[in-house]
């Protein structure tokens, strides 16, 4: 229920002060396990993909977030905590699990919120989560949130939010003599271009 309501919340608030829309809504997976990758720009980010799909996402928050109100909130909207600061090996098996069982979980590559709004390298440990998640990856690229909700900023400005979803991306093309680290870089690597493919339409 009260994801629900945050989410009906966020598809409201998109539509009247973002004029929120997302082109090519067939690409988006409403069913089946997928991880949806997208850039990072603003604090919008996460609601505003959210109000991009009909059904459920699971979402990630650094483990910091987690006290007072927001400990009680954040679990009950389907936010997942991370610890950022290390290796969190049980956060992703919770993803992987997650993703096996059916669920859709967005994550932000580049782990943090980009200072001038242009695509950052990815995290090298989102490579690892990439190339063990056996379900599509779906990239998914935000224009506008920068704009509306920069960096350093203390209160949002209205504006026009565009979520332009991509096809889930090719790995096949990754060298099959890659392994470990080299193999998790390159899977990074592959979403990071995928996501610079995708431009706003006229």
């Amino acid at each position: 229920m009260i994801y629900w309501i945050a989410h009906t919340l966020a598809r409201i608030v998109g539509f009247i002060f973002f004029r929120h829309h997302t082109p090519h809504q067939e690409r988006i997976p409403e069913h089946g396990g997928a991880l949806i990758v997208a850039n990072h720009v603003s604090y919008l980010d996460p609601s505003m993909v959210g109000a991009s799909f009909r059904n459920p996402i699971y979402y990630l928050a650094r483990k910091s977030l987690f006290k007072g109100f927001l400990g009680w909130l954040l679990p009950r909207i389907q936010v997942l905590p991370v610890d950022r600061g290390k290796g969190d090996l049980a956060s992703m098996k919770r993803i992987l699990g997650l993703l096996k069982d059916g669920n859709r979980v967005l994550i932000f590559p580049e782990g943090t919120r980009s200072p001038d709004g242009a695509l950052q390298s990815a995290e090298a440990g989102i490579g690892f989560i990439i190339a063990k998640c056996e379900v599509p990856v779906v990239p998914l690229r935000i224009f506008g949130a920068y704009e509306c909700w920069p960096r350093g900023d203390k209160l949002p400005h209205p504006g026009r939010i565009t979520i332009v979803p991509g096809p889930p991306v090719n790995f096949s093309g990754i060298p099959s003599e890659l392994t470990g680290r080299e193999r998790y870089q390159a899977c990074a690597d592959l979403v990071m271009e995928s996501l610079a493919e995708l431009q706003l339409e006229n």
